[in-house]
């Protein structure tokens, strides 16, 4: 299998996210897109300015209410062109 640097990419968003959070980040399959999600924390909000260091590796980022509270996502583009 040859190395791709988006995935790559992705798989370091999310595993940062898991360690910034200290809960399991989720990458969910959109097609044309991947998003990585993991739940705002105590321990996210301690390292937020680090955490949006790692939005920005992706296309396009966001929070999101649960019935759990809050999600943060990731959207990477997979098309060309397209960062990351």
């Amino acid at each position: 299998m040859a190395y791709d640097p988006r995935t790559a990419v992705i798989h370091s968003a999310s595993a940062q996210l898991a360690a910034l959070s200290g809960a399991q980040a989720r990458v969910v399959n959109e097609g044309g897109s991947m998003r990585v999600e993991a739940p705002v924390t105590e321990g996210l909000l301690r390292h937020w300015m680090v955490a949006v260091s790692v939005f920005y590796l992706g296309s396009e980022f966001g929070l999101r209410d649960d019935k759990d509270g809050q999600i943060v996502w990731i959207r990477f583009e997979l098309g060309e062109g397209t960062r990351p």
